[in-house]
């Protein structure tokens, strides 16, 4: 196993079991730069979304990694401000351009009710689901998804939605597993994909983590990142630091007992929480 190992989504299509995470990263040269490295280091799946403002950077390293665009695997998002059938169309459009491509492996919804829309978001986010199933169905786009949502914004959207969400990106760390919306994705055979894995660095804190690492002889980094593959879910550890990008890789030649993982479980709340996606201030 390793990083090219990939998950089947419920559409049929292949994603890489870890991506590399590009959010709070700048769009500029050393963005490009890592994002370059990441892929010549055997990273094939790459995240990043409209709002980070780096799309540019991120388009440029994949472009000068020399890897061919089929082997890579890309996701961007829908922000806030395009939620709707013409805006979401015109914003997708917009993502191909600006990462220089012709289609996107996978483009989520960011967030499932923004301030503009708090009124009327179960509509808008149907027109956008609208958007991206057309984008879909002519190429654009190869699979399609959400972000940041609950059980109950899964339900709303399902109900007009022709093609089921194949992923689900949300918080989901030891500090933070979202039990009830990891099982509504599992009923509907979503995948639950790990953003902020390591919590915000927080998560280091936890003493019995430390000891764990010492245990395995990894560092504690690498253990989160084994235990959020061990539960199936896709981590996306994101690091401004060149060396950090292997190490995080580097987690395919260990397995935590069944009791570790327990352990692991326990450290819920230790780290912080998700803030409430429908209280949002944006």
């Amino acid at each position: 196993m390793g990083l090219d190992n990939c998950y089947t989504l419920n559409d049929g299509n292949e994603i890489p079991v870890i991506g590399f995470g590009t959010w709070q990263m700048p769009n500029d040269e050393h963005t490009a730069e890592i994002v370059e490295y990441a892929i010549k280091n055997g990273y094939r799946h790459i995240d990043t979304a409209a709002t980070y403002g780096n799309e540019e950077s991120v388009g440029e390293g994949i472009k000068n990694s020399g890897v061919s665009r089929e082997e890579l695997f890309v996701t961007t998002k829908l922000w806030n401000d395009s939620h709707g059938y013409e805006l979401a169309k015109k914003a997708i459009d917009e993502s191909l351009e600006r990462m220089q491509l012709d289609y996107f492996d996978l483009y989520l919804i960011h967030w499932p009710n923004p301030l503009s829309v708090r009124d009327h978001w179960q509509e808008a986010n149907a027109e956008a689901w609208r958007a991206m199933e057309e984008a879909q169905a002519e190429g654009k786009i190869k699979s399609i998804g959400v972000s940041n949502f609950m059980k109950r914004h899964l339900d709303a959207l399902l109900e007009t939605a022709k093609v089921t969400p194949a992923v689900n990106q949300i918080l989901l760390n030891p500090s933070e597993m979202q039990p009830e919306t990891v099982a509504a994705n599992k009923e509907h055979n979503i995948l639950s994909e790990a953003y902020s894995p390591l919590g915000t660095g927080k998560i280091f804190e936890i003493e019995e983590l430390n000891e764990l690492a010492e245990k395995y002889d990894k560092t504690p980094a690498q253990v989160v990142l084994r235990w959020s593959l061990q539960h199936g879910f896709l981590p996306l550890p994101k690091t401004s630091t060149f060396e950090r990008v292997k190490e995080n890789a580097d987690i395919f030649d260990f397995e935590l007992s069944d009791e570790d993982m327990k352990k692991i479980n326990q450290f819920e709340g230790k780290a912080g929480r998700m803030d409430n996606p429908d209280e949002k201030g944006f």
